[in-house]
């Protein structure tokens, strides 16, 4: 091969091979490797609201926390566990207050989101936009929701049952219609909107697209809490119940989960603890 001509053929090395890889530089760490390898923030649900139903888990990741961040009346609830800094939101200064509680996980804080009840039914949203504001994986740690409080009080199991939330910003159209065409034929268990989407308006929706006035409704507010109510009646009369846009002429709290049952289905299970366990 005469001078001048270039070939991509490798030099020779007359190294042993164990030498050779023991002086090659190590290989850059993907970003994605270096967030799997950051400390997660985790997300905690705290359930519905009583003390008691706090996980010993939840409960370790709020106390062990230097930022805690969450709407404020979730934060409100934990407030007395809580040993760092508190980013409490509203929904309208949510972004500021995230970015700030972000600032301080890259700063090498240990971060915890709270969540209403259990991050996966209904608090998803928010779960996303902590996702989306820190650089670091998010572990998800469950709660226990109103959802399966509301169905061990009114003895529904969970596999038939169709489960809708309401409880979230945007369009309804979609979860309306899932409802519509699972009422009668299977239990609804639904977590309502405050206050536009409030358990007479669905009744009402579902009247309104035909389904029986006689199905069996029952209204939980503030499950586990000491208040607690229970309101056991018909489709028909809770639809009567619709309307309202704030917290003085709507009949039931913000906090309300709407069980329909299914036709032909008992119903003296209106009020009742499951002696079963529930998942």
């Amino acid at each position: 091969m005469g001078p001048g001509i270039v070939t991509d053929a490798p030099p020779t090395d007359d190294r042993p091979p164990e030498s050779v890889a023991a002086a090659a530089p190590e290989p850059p760490v993907a970003a994605a490797e270096r967030t799997e390898a950051a400390e997660p923030v985790h997300a905690v649900g705290i359930g519905p609201g009583n003390p008691e139903s706090l996980t010993p888990r939840a409960d370790r990741a709020i106390r062990e926390a230097d930022a805690v961040v969450g709407f404020e009346t979730v934060v409100d609830h934990v407030r007395d566990r809580i040993e760092g800094d508190v980013f409490a939101c509203s929904y309208d200064n949510q972004t500021e207050r995230l970015a700030a509680f972000a600032d301080r996980v890259a700063d090498g804080a240990a971060g915890t989101a709270v969540l209403m009840g259990d991050p996966n039914v209904s608090g998803y949203q928010f779960l996303g936009r902590v996702e989306r504001a820190v650089d670091r994986p998010v572990r998800v740690v469950p709660g226990i929701s109103a959802i399966q409080v509301a169905a061990s009080r009114a003895r529904t199991p969970l596999e038939a049952a169709t489960f809708v939330t309401l409880h979230k910003r945007g369009d309804l159209a979609a979860d309306r219609e899932r409802l519509r065409a699972a009422v009668g034929d299977r239990h609804l268990l639904v977590l309502p909107r405050p206050y536009d989407t409030m358990p007479g308006d669905i009744a009402a929706d579902l009247c309104g697209a035909g389904a029986s006035e006689s199905l069996t409704a029952i209204v939980y507010e503030r499950l586990t809490h000491d208040d607690e109510a229970v309101t056991p009646t018909t489709l028909g009369d809770l639809a009567t119940r619709a309307g309202g846009d704030g917290p003085d002429d709507t009949p039931f709290s913000d906090l309300s989960v709407l069980v329909v049952r299914a036709a032909d289905e008992p119903t003296d299970a209106a009020g009742s603890e499951s002696t079963g366990g529930d998942g």
